[in-house]
C-alpha cells in the first residue's frame, strides 16, 4: 500500500488512524456504497466536499448520508454565497478527484468545516486520498490537522 500525501500528513503529526480498503470494481464511489462496503454505519462515514465564493475555496465535511445546506455552508465561511466547486476543477484546486478527496493533504489547506454531528463521536471515517481507501481517525484530531471547526452544515431531513 503506497501512502497518500493525507497519511503521510497524520504520519508526520503522530495521529493515529487505521486504514479500511475497499474494492471499487463496481465503480460505486458514492458515500453510502462506500460506507457497505467497509462495513461501517453511514452516521460515521464523512465524505469532503469543495465549494466556492469567487476565489475563495472551502472544504465542508459531512455524512455520506447527508446533503450539504449552501446557505449553512455560506454562513460559516462567513460568505454571503457559495457553490459548490465544479468537479472538472476539483484536482486542479485539491490534488485529488472525486471519490478519493481527503480533508487532510490538499494541494492548500483551505478553510474547513467539519458537520457539528462528528464533534461527539470516538472515531469517523474520510477518504484517505486514494478511491479505495478510507482512514478512521478521531474527529477531534482531524479537525485540529485542517485547523477546522465543528458547525452545523447538512440539511434537514425531510
Amino acid at each position: 500500500m503506497s501512502k497518500t500525501n493525507a497519511l503521510r500528513m497524520l504520519d508526520k503529526a503522530e495521529i493515529p488512524y487505521d486504514i479500511l480498503m475497499y474494492d471499487n470494481e463496481d465503480g460505486q464511489i458514492h458515500g453510502e456504497a462506500v460506507a457497505r462496503k467497509i462495513g461501517r454505519p453511514p452516521e460515521i462515514v464523512f465524505k469532503t466536499l469543495v465549494a466556492h465564493s469567487g476565489n475563495s475555496l472551502f472544504v465542508f465535511v459531512i455524512p455520506v448520508g447527508a446533503e450539504l445546506d449552501l446557505k449553512k455552508a455560506a454562513r460559516a465561511a462567513g460568505e454571503k454565497k457559495i457553490e459548490m466547486l465544479p468537479m472538472k476543477d476539483l484536482q486542479k484546486w485539491t490534488g485529488y478527484i472525486r471519490g478519493g478527496c481527503s480533508p487532510v493533504g490538499m494541494k492548500k489547506l483551505f478553510p474547513t468545516f467539519i458537520d457539528e454531528s462528528a464533534a461527539d463521536l470516538e472515531k469517523m471515517l474520510v477518504s484517505a486520498g486514494k478511491i479505495g481507501m478510507q482512514m478512521e481517525v478521531s474527529p477531534r484530531q482531524l479537525a485540529g490537522i485542517v485547523s477546522a471547526g465543528f458547525v452545523e452544515l447538512t440539511k434537514e431531513e425531510q
